[in-house]
């Protein structure tokens, strides 16, 4: 049996877990709130991290409820389930009834989620493109069939109706495999890899919080399979014993998995130049660059990746199309310093 301690109609429940305890948390928290919250919402609550055991955010869905469990359920007010159209700027890159190509800034959310409801991607397409985008996505992603970071650059593709995002969201499952589909992404990581080109193979799961992965056992209940293939293109600061201290790569997916480049290369011990998440126990690597360098590298603040190249089949015409963007200008200073 379970005990509710407290319930508020705005805080949630905190609940403890009988002796007889056991199963998935979300199935165990969807039958002790019979009538509360469906399993699907215990879900996505665990998923946003609204579910804390004994202190700590749930890992996932399917971690096991103990005897004596201290669980609290936090239940966010609710939200605009329908994003509206905002006046945000786009770089189209091409468009045409089936499909827009643009790329994407750094720094702007693709889609509407928790904590930023507005401002993003889709509130700008909905914008621009008026009542022509394709639904499958559902509502707070309206022809979304791929996204980047927030603090990735790079081009990116739209459906505008059911046919195209049918047609591009095959393409990128398939990643690739049998279609003509490519992704390529440009990286300044830290350290020259070892070899200069070759492949990362390591099936990546979460960490400890809804959002960060990390490679884990193949074996996990999470493990996703994840391929990154990459190669060196430009070495910075090279050293007698045939180190350097950065390197420019191009990094190609063979699997698309949430932070797979970033999480990829910190695996191989070469982090992402300015990523807070996987690559900041390398931020005092800037002392080994000239003066003038570390100034700029120093206050560089976001991971240094940019998707410059996407090959689509059009889902219509079946044409192959070719899309590249040059590195933004954040990029450019970034390399150029490098070069010093």
């Amino acid at each position: 049996m379970s005990q509710i301690l407290s319930e508020d109609d705005d805080a949630g429940k905190v609940l403890i877990a009988g002796e007889d305890a056991t199963g998935r948390l979300d199935a165990w928290l969807a039958h002790a709130l019979a009538g509360g919250l469906s399993r699907s919402r215990v879900k996505t609550l665990i998923e946003n991290g609204e579910v804390i055991v004994n202190g700590v955010p749930a890992k996932a869905p399917h971690q096991k409820v103990q005897p004596q469990d201290r669980i609290e359920v936090r239940i966010p007010d609710a939200q605009d389930p329908e994003p509206k159209g905002e006046d945000i700027p786009l770089d189209v890159l091409y468009e045409d009834d089936d499909l827009i190509v643009l790329v994407k800034p750094a720094g702007l959310v693709v889609h509407p989620a928790a904590g930023n409801w507005t401002g993003t991607l889709v509130n700008a397409l909905i914008h621009h493109c008026g009542a022509s985008l394709s639904g499958i996505g559902g509502v707070k992603r309206p022809g979304i069939v791929h996204r980047l970071d927030k603090e990735t650059s790079g081009v990116m593709v739209v459906a505008k109706n059911d046919l195209a995002h049918a047609g591009l969201a095959a393409q990128f499952a398939d990643h690739g495999r049998t279609m003509k589909l490519e992704r390529a992404y440009q990286a300044i990581v830290w350290g020259l890899p070892r070899p200069q080109k070759g492949t990362v193979n390591a099936p990546l799961g979460r960490s400890g919080d809804r959002v960060k992965r990390a490679v884990v056992s193949a074996d996990a209940d999470d493990a996703r399979h994840a391929v990154t293939h990459y190669e060196v293109i430009e070495r910075f600061h090279e050293r007698p014993d045939a180190t350097a201290v950065a390197a420019r790569i191009i990094c190609r997916l063979e699997t698309g998995r949430t932070h797979q480049i970033r999480v990829h290369m910190a695996h191989i011990g070469h982090p992402l130049i300015g990523d807070p998440e996987y690559g900041a126990a390398f931020r005092t690597k800037v002392n080994l660059l000239p003066d003038a360098a570390r100034k700029v590298v120093g206050r560089y603040r976001r991971q240094a990746l940019h998707a410059y190249l996407l090959q689509i089949e059009h889902p219509r015409s079946g044409e192959v199309m070719r899309f590249e963007s040059d590195l933004p200008a954040d990029l450019v200073e970034l390399v150029d310093a490098l070069r010093i």
